[in-house]
């Protein structure tokens, strides 16, 4: 290689490898300022002041910085909602804080509820009837909240209200419309809705019937349990439609100790539904649960999937009849399949690739013949992979497994795939790379007279399979319909979404007026070309978000990676085309371009194959000791390393640790192979030993992982916040090896 060609290599390796480390996330946090990190407290009242035994409304308004969140009562996996403490003048009396509806905040592989940019936590305070005129009432609540991102800092302050004492009612405060904002997210109470409640072999069924005449859906209902310990929090629960009633079936968690007689917690609706007329979305459940095998719960049910669907999926079972299987007649769902593959175009996970189509027409200009072909071999790979994967699907089912609707998404491998793809072809449309006419016809771009047929079948192949975790409005009664009709009739369901979805490009192709309203081929196709790049990535960030959903943040991460290298290779390829370079610069470009798609594939391979570490009982179990300076200083003067564990159970991030890094079957044997002592300092309340130690970390939240050397004059490791047990077990590979025939008073051998 000549010294020119060197240089440029190492010089684009080293420009790799520095963007590498500048990209690599930091989680160091120094200590905050004040009680209240990341957020604000202040009390604050629906009125201005205050009459004799007239009860009024208080509120406890909690502003978040972004990305920042705090906690509904049940916080999901972890966390805890907000602890208060009054202090009122003598007489008044004040109720429990009432939470507003919260949102799900999934952290994999846990999941939290709680609140994001603000909320208010209500009460009601009711002064004593001989309270005098005149005078002044101050409230002080001394409240205690949760404030998380990646790390969970306890935030605490003491706020107060003074209001004056009038004989007549006094005008509405600066913050009564926050207040009846949130008064219009607490869940109500309705006799007109009828609720019941079973126990199941898996967990529970939840059931709500509305009252006579309610025009609304159920579709996209949630259940938040009151307890944390009833449910598996990060599992969907699946809803289904029988008789105008919804039925929600909800995993239990394997925590659920005490079986549970009163099923508690906030049934929820999507926005735009609502309960009743004033659109309250939130509905309290307190329901007795009935058990002995409840017959109900094992009803054939029509699946709900997107609320407009639901509604109109209720109007035809009222005109169709109870006798339809599945609430459908053939008609009606061959109708909803139509009109749902007519409006999948329009969905986000579709329109990017469908783009591409479009400006494949454009490029043709006045080429009728192979507009008409490229419209049908497009049309043609639509139908076809919809009736492949739904040919797939009923066979899975037939064979006892539970699958739906976006199956194959389940699999790692194929979501890192199909992120691998969007990659390449949003780096070819931004202009990074080009793959030559066979692969720029994809979209149709650039196809000649005759030639884009394969291309576009191809397209229509990638628009159904990018589509399949879409579901538009009419698809989900027509899906529902389809998985328990005979074999011929749900593979005609399914290939009249395939239909629906083709129809306006055919109908482009062979429609000459609508085509002439098509603009004329020139540079700005090139200006859209490149513009399209923007939602090819954007896609794939989504589907980086399932897999790291299936797989974790480390597995998302390692196909980050390997997606860069992907990129790297592209550049190579495409900085240095084959046809004007010399034959040397072409070997060493593309030599490290075949090197950074084989480290991609190995990271995607090796992201793919990640998962939640299964659990090895025969692995040593972890003993853990309570945290103490001097039991530290004790262990090392022993001759033994001590690992500390900074944790609180309200932190996500340390629950999510704790599972994924430090109950992995090959660090317990780590940890007792090097018969580390552990230490847990246990923040979950506050404990001024543990917030000193934090402090001289310069940490002023949890989690934190500290490594001591046995060596007492050796300085203690940081480890960082987000742990892997390959993180843990490097760490530990460092730490000398017990000598031989050494006592050992850490970790046993066995539980």
């Amino acid at each position: 290689m000549r010294p020119g060609i060197a240089s440029v290599a190492g010089t684009m390796l080293a420009g790799v490898l520095a963007a590498t480390l500048l990209t690599v996330p930091s989680f160091q946090f120094g200590a905050q300022e004040g009680e209240t990190p990341h957020s604000a407290g202040r009390l604050i009242s629906d009125v201005t002041s205050i009459q004799p035994g007239q009860p009024f409304t208080v509120g406890l308004h909690i502003d978040l910085d972004p990305p920042w969140h705090t906690y509904w009562i049940n916080a999901g996996d972890a966390g805890h909602g907000t602890l208060a403490s009054w202090e009122l003048p003598q007489g008044f009396v004040v109720d429990s804080l009432h939470y507003p509806r919260p949102e799900r905040i999934p952290y994999p592989p846990l999941m939290s509820y709680g609140y994001k940019d603000e909320v208010v936590l209500l009460a009601t305070v009711t002064p004593p009837a001989d309270l005098e005129p005149g005078t002044r009432a101050r409230i002080v609540l001394d409240a205690e909240w949760l404030v998380c991102d990646d790390v969970c800092i306890p935030a605490r302050d003491l706020v107060a209200l003074e209001l004056p004492v009038t004989a007549e009612p006094g005008a509405a405060s600066a913050d009564a419309e926050l207040v009846a904002r949130f008064q219009a997210e607490l869940p109500v109470r309705s006799a007109d809705w009828s609720l019941r409640a079973a126990r199941t072999a898996d967990g529970f069924v939840l059931a709500a019937s509305p009252p006579a005449g309610w025009g609304g859906t159920l579709a996209g209902a949630y259940f938040f349990p009151l307890d944390m310990t009833t449910l598996r929090h990060t599992e969907f629960q699946e809803a289904g439609e029988r008789d105008g009633e919804v039925r929600l079936r909800l995993p239990v968690s394997p925590y659920l100790y005490d079986e549970p007689e009163v099923l508690e917690g906030m049934l929820t609706l999507p926005p735009g539904a609502g309960f009743d007329e004033a659109g309250s979305r939130a509905l309290l459940v307190e329901v007795p649960v009935e058990r002995e095998a409840v017959a109900w719960t094992e009803e054939p049910v029509t699946p709900l999937e997107d609320p407009l669907a639901v509604a109109a999926a209720g109007g035809a079972v009222a005109a169709g009849g109870a006798g339809s299987a599945g609430g459908l007649s053939l008609v009606l769902a061959l109708a909803f399949a139509f009109v749902g593959g007519l409006i999948l175009n329009l969905m986000p996970c579709v329109f990017p690739i469908l783009s591409l189509k479009a400006l494949g027409f454009a490029s043709k200009g006045g080429d009728r013949r192979g507009m008409r072909l490229d419209g049908l071999s497009f049309g043609a790979g639509v139908v076809l992979t919809f009736l492949a994967v739904a040919g797939i699907l009923l066979l899975v089912r037939a064979g006892g497994s539970e699958v739906g609707w976006g199956y194959q998404l389940q699999s790692p491998t194929v979501v890192a795939l199909l992120a691998a793809l969007m990659v390449v072809i949003g780096l070819w449309l931004a202009g990074v790379i080009e793959l030559g006419a066979s692969f720029t016809r994809l979209g149709g771009v650039g196809a000649g007279p005759g030639g884009g047929q394969p291309p576009a079948f191809l397209t229509g192949v990638l628009a159904t399979i990018v589509a399949t975790p879409c579901t538009a409005p009419f698809m989900g009664a027509a899906m529902g319909a389809a998985m328990i009709r005979p074999a011929p009739e749900a593979l005609a369901i399914f290939g009249g979404l395939g239909v629906g979805m083709a129809t306006p490009y055919v109908m482009l192709a062979f429609w000459p007026a609508m085509a002439r309203r098509l603009p004329k081929p020139g540079r700005w196709m090139e200006t859209f070309k490149q513009l399209l790049a923007f939602p090819m990535f954007a896609v794939a960030i989504w589907l980086i978000w399932v897999f790291g959903l299936q797989v974790g943040i480390g597995g998302a991460a390692q196909l980050l990676f390997g997606l860069l290298l992907l990129a790297m290779a592209a550049w190579f390829i495409g900085r240095w085309p084959a046809t004007m370079v010399s034959r040397r610069v072409r070997l060493a470009t593309r030599g490290l371009a075949v090197a950074a798609l084989g480290a991609a594939l190995f990271a995607g391979v090796g992201a793919a194959r990640l998962a939640v570490p299964v659990d090895d009982p025969s692995a040593p179990a972890l003993q853990w000791e309570e945290f103490s300076q001097e039991a530290i200083v004790q262990h090392r003067q022993d001759g033994r390393p001590v690992f500390v564990d900074f944790t609180a159970a309200w932190c996500i991030s340390c629950q999510v640790n704790e599972r994924v890094a430090l109950q992995a079957a090959s660090v317990r044997r780590a940890f007792a192979e090097r018969d580390v002592a552990l230490l847990k300092a246990d923040w979950t309340r506050r404990d001024p030993e543990i917030t000193r130690a934090l402090a001289s970390f310069g940490r002023a939240g949890v989690p934190l992982y500290v490594l001591y050397p046995a060596d007492q004059a050796a300085q203690p490791r940081i480890l960082p916040e987000l742990l892997t047990p390959r993180i843990m077990l490097d760490a530990l590979a460092e730490l000398p090896a017990p000598a031989a025939g050494a006592p050992t008073g850490g970790t046993p051998a066995g539980d």
